[in-house]
Order: structure tokens, then sequence, then C-alpha cells
């Protein structure tokens, strides 16, 4: 029997103030690069869905 998940509750504490050991430069790039990919990777999932 699958079992369906009506909802989802995601929590998330983000912490504005405080600072890294890491140079902000560097995970400024870091954070861009992984943006860029999660948003390659939605708009090939977009593209292979209209092809449907």
């Amino acid at each position: 029997m699958p079992i369906e998940i009506k909802e989802l509750h995601i929590k998330i504490n983000v912490n504005e103030g405080s600072k890294s050991a890491a140079s902000p430069s560097s995970s400024e790039s870091k954070d861009d690069d992984a943006i860029a990919e999660c948003v390659e990777q939605v708009m090939k999932i977009i593209q292979r869905k209209k092809e449907r």
C-alpha cells in the first residue's frame, strides 16, 4: 500500500548576523555557483516536461 504525503512542514533558522570563518568573497562565489547549478537543473526539468 503506497504512502501519500498530504502536508510537508519545513522549518529553518537563519542567522543573518553571524560571520563565518571563510572569506566573504569565496563563499559568495560558491553560493553563486550552487545557485546557478540549481537554476540550470530546474530549467532542464521544465524543458523535459514541456516535451511530453
